[in-house]
């Protein structure tokens, strides 16, 4: 040791960062079981899950004790390092690389036994968390797992390895049926065609235990071998498929004229109603991306925020092994369920993800747009108001049965309303000569054309005459108080229950009592820890949840002045806090959005440019100002537009009527 001047050590403590606090869900731990498996040419691997204890049994090639010690029980052992990037017997591409996916067992159980034989060399290990959690207190560098006597070993056959979860933390049981569909769809290499069968409690996971093939409408496919998935689909559902090209351009790091070019393969498909993507607690509006055969990042679509509509009804598989190679850096994350983010590689693949939505978009809105104008057409009324119009009307009323056809509706008579509320509005535009209005309308505004456009003498006693009225009363009230000293009060009355003024596309909030009782304890106690100037500054903060997103809502007092850098970096404590909740939650990954009204411009906005930079700053952390008074001015203009002129509606609310 005199030789050496420094030393390196590594505490067990990172047992519990790299292990038991890494993962947060049965499924993604099993994952790092099955992908051993796989990496073992194993082909058969049975899980047996009870109440109380998780079996996973594989046959694959084993280990002997010099193994187990050498490989297994060696933290961070890279195993392309020294067996290569491909399996012995069955040439498979090698899944695992970091070497630590087998500490992932200790966050769902504090008990593991793993035993295994090779070569006729049978021998088996205890390991308790507790244990480990000691040693880490005495600072140990070594752990030593208990050895299982000869006797307790019930491992059959000549290969293979049988490892067995006991005393498994509450929040993390899970039922088989659950366990399947969520393997399958974290594995494209499960089934007959890769000799590789995975079994939950004697059931075989396949293909079909994904369930959302059957959801898919419109279908676009990459890649060789892609007919496979249309192949999935339902033959009734399915309405058609797109192949596309499947080729991206990466230009080699530190160089200014090289560059290499790789394949992608997958697909892509887009399901007939937003709300066919939730499955129970699992949303499946997402595209994952899957290296060699394994879940590799949970969602790229979410590195496209700003999305339109048509991207709500959107679900996909990309393969990109190009993330995973042998003789490059590895940029997966600890957990190995997100790639790093700024790596050339992946942010061709992202370019390409992004033109490919680009076409989807419009090949999506024209196909929705046509079946929109086919099911209106349906209706004799609308089809007789139809063929009324002028062929450039025409044209413009099946964008607008388009548009309509994009929303997601419960039932058929929610539609026909859609479609009343949806000719009048036309018919209103028609007479403001402003037909052009419609392109710019989005599908969510349609739907509030049913409450803007109800406010027609021969329709006064509509239900969403109503709405409207009250609408504007919520308006005329904020209008009414717009002093500094009442205005605060006002906002805070009506804002919480009418989210519409800060955004049309929050109509209303979901229940959520337990989460915001969770949210407001974790945001006391940030609360707490505000200085006295803050406080002075601070008028209230909410947390609601509309339209599946969680928004923060906070109010500052009319008549003080704030930064926005001070702004941003207060919020987005309260966002840690409530990411963190929903990750304890089940909910990790939901999307988040905080909203900050003020009475006065912050005051480091000395002119309009630094405005602007200072708002996109925040927008990238989904923070947005508002002041008050322009929260006031933009709702009451947007009714009273609808709302001034009258219209000679007889003979369009006969056709109302008829529909």
């Amino acid at each position: 040791m005199a030789d050496h001047k420094y030393e390196m050590t590594m505490n067990l403590n990172v047992l519990h960062h790299l292990g038991i606090k890494l993962y947060s869900n049965v499924a993604a731990v099993l994952s790092e079981i099955v992908a051993n498996s796989w990496d073992a040419d194993a082909k058969n691997v049975d899980v047996e899950i009870t109440e109380d204890r998780i079996v996973i049994v594989d046959d694959g090639c084993g280990m002997t004790v010099k193994d187990a010690n050498e490989k297994y029980l060696l933290v961070g052992y890279d195993r392309r390092k020294d067996d290569g990037g491909t399996t012995k017997e069955l040439n498979r591409p090698v899944m695992g690389r970091k070497g630590i996916g087998k500490l992932s067992l200790f966050s769902i159980a504090d008990k593991i036994e793993v035993q295994s034989v090779k070569g006729g060399q049978k021998h088996g290990l205890r390991m308790s968390a507790k244990a480990i959690e000691k040693a880490i207190v005495k600072d140990n560098q070594k752990y030593y797992p208990e050895a299982i006597p000869d006797a307790e070993i019930q491992i059959k056959g000549k290969r293979g390895t049988r490892i067995i979860l006991n005393d498994l933390k509450k929040r993390t049981r899970t039922a088989a049926q659950a366990l399947k569909k969520r393997l399958a769809r974290r594995f494209s290499i499960i089934g007959s065609e890769y000799d590789f069968s995975v079994k939950v409690n004697g059931e075989e996971v396949t293909i079909e235990d994904r369930d959302y093939f059957q959801k898919i409408q419109y279908l676009w496919c990459y890649g060789d071998g892609s007919d496979k998935y249309e192949a999935y689909c339902s033959k009734e559902k399915l309405k058609q498929v797109f192949k596309r090209d499947y080729e991206l351009v990466v230009a080699e790091e530190g160089t200014k004229n090289r560059e290499e070019r790789y394949r992608v393969c997958g697909w892509i498909g887009s399901v007939t109603r937003s709300g066919h993507l939730k499955d129970g607690t699992d949303n499946l509006n997402k595209i994952v991306v899957m290296v060699r055969g394994k879940l590799a990042q949970e969602d790229i679509l979410e590195d496209f925020p700003e999305g339109g509509l048509y991207t709500k009804y959107l679900i996909g598989e990309i393969h990109a092994d190009f993330l995973d190679m042998d003789e490059k850096e590895d940029i997966a994350t600890s957990n190995r369920q997100e790639i790093r983010k700024d790596d050339p590689r992946y942010v061709a693949l992202r370019e390409w993800v992004n033109g490919e939505l680009k076409n989807i978009e419009a090949s999506w809105t024209e196909l929705r747009n046509k079946e929109g104008t086919e099911t209106a057409l349906e209706n004799p009324a609308i089809k007789e108001w139809f063929e009324s119009l002028k062929a450039k009307s025409r044209e413009k009323a099946k964008q607008l049965f388009g548009k309509i056809n994009q929303l997601t509706l419960d039932s058929e008579e929610q539609r026909k309303e859609l479609f009343r509320y949806g000719v009048l509005a036309f018919e209103s535009l028609r007479y403001k000569e402003n037909l052009d209005k419609l392109d710019s309308l989005t599908p969510a505004d349609i739907e509030a054309m049913k409450i803007v456009f109800a406010d027609l003498d021969d329709i006064e006693a509509t239900l969403y005459h109503q709405i409207v009225k009250q609408r504007l009363r919520v308006i005329e009230t904020l209008q009414k108080h717009v002093d500094d000293n009442a205005l605060e009060k006002v906002i805070q009355k009506h804002l919480y229950e009418h989210l519409w003024l800060l955004d049309p596309s929050w109509d209303r909030a979901t229940e959520t009592p337990m989460l915001e009782k969770q949210v407001n304890q974790e945001f006391k106690k940030l609360d707490a820890q505000l200085t006295l100037e803050e406080k002075k500054a601070r008028y209230d903060i909410k947390y609601k949840n509309p339209s599946g997103k969680h928004i923060i809502i906070e109010l500052k007092r009319a008549n003080r002045t704030v930064s926005s850098f001070d702004l941003g970096k207060q919020i987005r404590k309260y966002m840690v806090a409530l990411k963190k909740l929903l990750k304890a939650n089940g909910r990790d990954g939901e999307p988040i959005e905080a909203v900050c009204l003020v009475g006065k411009p912050c005051n480091n906005w000395s002119d309009k440019e630094t405005e602007r930079e200072e708002r996109e700053m925040l927008e990238k952390s989904k923070i947005r100002v508002i002041l008050y008074q322009k929260l006031i001015t933009d709702a009451y203009g947007s009714y009273e537009a609808f709302l001034n002129k009258k219209s000679e509606v007889g003979r369009i609310a006969e056709t109302i009527r008829k529909i």
